[in-house]
Order: C-alpha cells, then structure tokens, then sequence
C-alpha cells in the first residue's frame, strides 16, 4: 500500500505541477530520470510471461549505474534492458502500471496506460488481514479506503471535503458509524481531519503547509453505536499537494570566490547554491540561476557566466583581457538571481551577491629604478651604507611582489650583505666587516633581484633586475695596533723592583701617514708595572707577588694604550699577561688553630689536625708537623702523621678542664724549606654521654661517633 500511495502522489503531482516538464526536460543537456513519462500498451485478453510489453527509457545523468526499478503490480518486472516484462502469464492487469526509477542521482516516475483492459479488483479489508479464508462471514462487508490528495494553502470556507471511505455491502447497518484516529484528527495536531460519521466522508477543516507535514496517516474503522468495532482499522495516507509557496534561499546573502589572473577561458570560480523548501520532486523546486548585473561593466559586461542548473561561475573574459595589473579593479560583484519553477517567468526568485577577487601570479619581473647606485662608507664602520629601490606591478600582499636580494659579484671577502625592508621593499645594502681605506678604497658591486614567488613561464628577468652599487672607503684615522694582543710573558715572583718584563709592540694602520706612537698605562691593578712612553719597555715598580688577590691561576693581567698624534689623535689599546712562576716564599700554617679533647684520657682524646701553604707545588706538601722543644711536652701530648697534609694530635693523660696552647713546629717540603714556629690552642672539656662541655667556651653538642669517623677517613688518605 506504501508504494500505491507514492505511485498515486507522484502521478497526481506530475498531472497537477509538471505539465511542461517533459518539453522542458527534452531541452536540457540531460535531465535525470524517465525520458518518456508517459506509455500506452494494447490490452488483447492478457499478457504472456516473459514476453515484454515496452521498453522505458531512463537515464540519471551517470551512465545509470545502480539504478533500480520498481513496477506497481506484483507481476511485473522492468528487466536490464528496461523492458517490462511479466513474471507470469497475467490476465488481470488494470488499467495502469507505474514504475519508480531510483538512483543516486535520479529518482523519477512513469506510467503504463494499459488500453482496453478492466480495473483491478479493489483492495478489501479482510484481504489485507488475510482473513478471506478463515472469516467467511467478513466477505458480506468490506470496508475501502482509497488514499487522498489536499492542495497545501487552501482558501476559505472549510471544511472541505477531500474523499469519502466505502462500505462494500448490501446489509449496512443505520448504528454503524465511521471513525477517523491518527495524527491530524484525535492526536496533535488535532482536528485538521473529520469524518462523517454516517456516509464516511472526510473533510479537511484548516489550510494545510506542505513544509510543515507533507504526509498524514490516519485510520479509518466502523463501529457500532456501542463503540464496538465492526470494520478496521484501514490506513488512510492523506498527501499534501505542493504549490510553488517558497522561493529560493541562499545559505548567506554574500559569498566570496577567487581566480587567478590570465586564467584560461571557463576555469571555475565558485559555485552558488540556493535551497527551496517546496517539493523537489516538482518543478515548485527546480531552480535556475542567473547574472542579473556585474560590477564594474569594464573591460566588459559579461566577464562571467553561471551554469543555470549547477549554479557553477566560469570566467568568459579571455585570458589576456584577465590581467589584474590592467583591470579596473580587483574586485567584481555579480549579483545572482535563483528562479524556480525551472526558470519559467511564473517562478520565485532569490538573490545573492557574488564577489570575485582577480588574485596575482607572478607576471611582473622586478626591476632596479636606476641602474647605478652610488654610497660612501667610513673605513671601520659596519651598518647600512645604501637603500635599493625597485618597481614591482605585482600584488604587494603576495609573494610575486616581495624582493630578494642577491650579491653576485664583487665581495671576495663577504664583508657586505643585504636584505630586504618588510615595509617598503628595499633593499638594505649593509657593511657587516669593516671596511680598510688602505686596503682598497673603491668596491663596485652588483646586485640581482628576484620575487620569492617565481615567475610565470612566459616571463623571464630582465637587464633591469640588475644593478651596479659602487661603494666609497673614506679614510678615517685609526688607533694603532697591538700585536701580538695578548702578549704573554713569564716571570718568577719576587723579581727586584725595575726587573724587565716586556717590550710591547704595536703599529698604525695608517701607513700613507707617518705618524708616532706613544703608551701609557691603562689598567694595572696592583700597580706593579710602568712603561716606556716612546719605546714601550714595561717594567716592574713594586714585588710582583703570586699569592696577591689580584692574581688568578697564576697571572696577571694589565692593559696599556698606545696613542697616534693624528688629528684628531687615536687610541689603541693591548693587553699584557704575565704568568707568575711560584717562590717558596710562605711558611705552612695550622688548620684549625683551635680543637678539643675530653680530659679524661679513657674517652675521645684524640683531635685531627692539618697544615696549609699559600704556595703551590713543589713548595706544599708533604708537610711535617712536630711538636716544639718545649722539656716534658712529649708525656702529655702525642702527634702521629695522617698523610701529607694531617695528623693527629693525642693526649696521653687526664688533665683538667682548660684552655692549653701547645708548641708545634711546621714544615714544607720547598727548596729551601720553610718553617713555622707556631700554638694550637687544645680546648681540654668535659665529656659525658655524647657530651662535651668545654669551660668559657659556648654550649656545644658534639657526636663522638662523628669524630671518630673523620678520624677513620683521614687513616685512610
């Protein structure tokens, strides 16, 4: 029944909307779906299986790949050659077939009148339930209800009948009523629909919008006074019929497209698409697109066309006419027309704007506004001596108008290099080595200059994509030189006051001028050195001393000056390091100078003490560490060698809590070696628990486990 129903609503559309489809159709490219809607086949008696009836002719526009068909009356079949043949010998074929072409590109419907033959028997209510056989009784009375077609949009007065329902019976009783249930009649929406209880006829009470609900199903059922069904209930599929209410809708009233210049003649620039709400099946929603008006009208009118039933834009204008360097301008509106109805004069229409920016390609060399650029530069000075200008056509904001800059002969020595300015296109020509006046005081270089785009094949650089940039070397007078800066020497220590250290050396640069040199001190931080004005001769002033703070790792570092007497004068300055070679010239001292033992020789009584040089090696360790002459000193206290640099010092006996200073005699092992008389302070304290209180000292907590372990570490140095 769902398919006689669409079969019946696209028939009655077709007869009521598309009456000029088919002539239309026929003048289009292709338009998919049935060719020929409409065909007639002689009824003689019947129709013999697997003979054909006619052959349809469909086409979707897509070389018909997985179309399906499907045929009204269960007998028949549309086979691969589109024929439409019989399943089997059939005799009662009505008075018309329809047959449904679907695709994913096509969805179409045709019919077959069949001349001369009778009507099909009309479907009955017990033969839908399948109840003929096994309900004898129900064959006296059968309930019918065809489906029914409303135009959308009716006018007053309503109700309006649409169709009425049918008993088949010869004993229909007066208390049996129709009843009409369903969406549209006792559920939301309610009340569009109605019946007549008595004669079946179902009317429409409001206007109805095919937008909104295109399809309503109800159902018909008859029933006693009582409420007792007796028929039913029967489906009745109300169709909505469209009419052309809604025009065409652009998604967005203005829409944007780009093609690039010289583009050839139908090159695709965006394609508008618009939406109608009516039935696409009918024409209420076949749209047809249109120029209405370009702007500007130059170079001409029609620079544009759109496919009317794609909507797609392609340029019309020629090639050599699609220059954006000559154009008017960059930019034209078209505004774009979508009319249903396929175009007819009675159809809606819908309007949008088009915008097509003309974009740039690299058609345009650029090229050097002179030929010949001139600079001068300071021998010494790095930066940027010279801008370079160039004329380009092509779209600033695109990549065919941004120069690169390339020297490409004329700097051996890479001390020149050039960029471009992001603002303005120039090219910056900077000095980035300095430059020497008596070296060379001309440099002629030439400059190329290309797009970061590359160009069209048809376009090629020119001489003018070249230039000359001659650079002039101004003399400037310059500091003299030191050489060899640093200077290093090597002195040992303690030399007497006016040894000689040095002669320091350095030269102007400005040969083509005689000039004289004199030095100065610049820096001397501990003001051991002078020099020779004129000669340059450096020597001491003051004991140069290895261990003084302002030597490290060993040297030490003073900067003098050199000064021309050109005008005005110039300064140079050079650095001399002198390596200090170590004298044993520093007795060994205690480390610490003071420690502690418990006066009870049963506990920790034993103290590790060291020995340190300012000097460096041979002139340290190993270090020898007594203790003094002092007569009886050896019954007290004990001092036993650790490694080079420790030992430890113990105390024999108990003695009481006090501060002693015990004599020890230190010595490193230099040449000559070097001794050191001095006390280590032995604070004697009390121990008790981990505890040691020592008198007149502050209150200290000290871990005996602890010094023990150091004094285990340094056994094992």
């Amino acid at each position: 029944m769902e398919f006689g129903s669409r079969v019946l609503v696209a028939c009655l559309l077709s007869q009521i909307v598309c009456t000029g489809a088919q002539e239309e159709a026929e003048e289009a490219a292709c338009s998919p779906g049935f060719q020929v809607k409409q065909y007639h086949v002689e009824y003689d008696g019947g129709f013999l299986k697997d003979q054909p009836l006619l052959q349809v002719v469909f086409d979707d526009c897509a070389k018909n790949q997985g179309v399906s068909f499907e045929v009204s009356h269960p007998d028949f079949v549309i086979d691969e050659d589109l024929n439409l043949v019989p399943r089997r010998d059939v005799m009662d074929s009505g008075t018309v077939i329809f047959i449904h072409g679907l695709s994913e590109h096509a969805d179409d419907m045709a019919q077959v009148d069949i001349l001369g033959a009778s009507p099909r028997s009309p479907q009955i209510l017990s033969g839908i339930l399948g109840l003929e056989d096994t309900v004898p009784y129900r064959t006296k009375r059968s309930l019918l209800v065809p489906p029914m077609f409303v135009p959308e949009n009716q006018r007053a007065p309503f109700p309006r009948s649409i169709g009425k329902s049918h008993v088949i019976s010869s004993d229909m009783k007066e208390d049996h009523i129709f009843r009409l249930t369903g969406k549209g009649a006792d559920q939301d929406p309610k009340g569009v629909f109605s019946i007549n209880k008595l004669t079946g006829e179902v009317a429409v009470s409001r206007a109805l919008d095919r937008e909104a609900i295109a399809f309503y199903h109800l159902q018909v059922s008859t029933t006693d006074m009582s409420g007792k069904l007796v028929e039913g209930p029967v489906d009745l599929d109300v169709y909505v019929i469209d009419q052309n209410d809604n025009r065409p809708i652009f998604r967005e009233s203005r829409y944007s497209g780009e093609v690039l210049e010289g583009s050839p003649t139908g090159t695709t620039v965006m394609t508008m698409t618009a939406f109608d709400a009516d039935d696409p099946n009918t024409d209420n929603a076949v749209l047809r697109y249109i120029i209405l008006r370009q702007s500007p009208e130059k170079p001409s009118p029609n620079m544009f066309y759109i496919d009317p039933e794609r909507g797609d834009i392609v340029t019309v204008i020629s090639p050599s006419l699609l220059d954006r360097e000559t154009l008017p301008t960059t930019q034209y509106e078209l505004e774009i027309v979508a009319k249903d109805m396929a175009g007819s004069e009675v159809g809606l229409t819908g309007t949008a704007t088009a915008t097509i920016t003309i974009t740039d390609r690299n058609d345009h060399a650029p090229e050097f506004t002179h030929s010949l650029f001139q600079a001068s530069v300071d021998e010494g000075s790095t930066g940027v001596v010279v801008n370079l200008t160039v004329d380009d056509r092509d779209d600033p904001a695109t990549g065919a108008w941004r120069a690169i800059y390339s020297i490409i002969n004329g700097d051996p020595n890479q001390s020149f290099e050039i960029h471009t300015n992001p603002d303005n296109n120039e090219g910056m020509l900077s000095v980035v080595k300095p430059l020497d006046y008596e070296s060379t005081m001309f440099h002629t270089l030439l400059i190329k200059v290309e797009n970061e785009d590359p160009l069209v094949p048809d376009v090629n650089y020119g001489p003018s994509s070249t230039a000359t940039v001659y650079i002039t070397v101004q003399d400037v007078n310059e500091g003299p030189v030191f050489f060899p800066d640093p200077l290093m020497v090597t002195n040992l220590e303690n030399i007497p006051v006016g040894s000689f250290v040095a002669v320091l050396n350095a030269t102007d640069p400005d040969y083509l001028q005689v000039q004289s040199i004199r030095f100065a001190v610049l820096r001397d931080p501990a003001g051991w050195l002078s020099v020779n004005p004129v000669r340059g001769m450096v020597n001491t002033t003051a004991t140069l001393d290895r261990e003084s703070p302002h030597v490290h790792n060993n040297h030490y570092s003073a900067v003098f000056m050199a000064t021309d007497n050109g005008n005005p004068p110039a300064t140079g300055t050079g650095t001399l390091i002198i390596k200090l070679d170590d004298e044993n010239d520093n007795a060994p001292y205690v480390v610490p100078s003071v420690t502690r033992v418990c006066e009870d020789a049963k506990e920790v009584n034993v103290a590790v003490i060291g020995a340190r040089d300012k000097d460096i090696h041979p002139n340290t360790d190993p270090f020898n560490i007594e203790l003094g002459k002092q007569p009886g000193l050896e019954k007290t206290w004990k001092i036993s060698r650790i490694n080079n640099t420790h030992s430890q010092i113990m105390l024999l006996h108990s003695l009481k809590r006090a501060n002693y200073n015990v004599p020890l005699v230190l010595t490193d092992s230099g040449f000559p070696p070097l001794t050191n008389n001095t006390e280590l302070k032995v604070q004697v304290c009390t121990c008790k628990k981990n505890r040691m209180d020592c008198s007149g000292a502050d209150a200290l907590l000290t871990n005996m486990l602890l010094l023990a372990l150091l004094t285990l570490s340094l056994l094992c140095l």
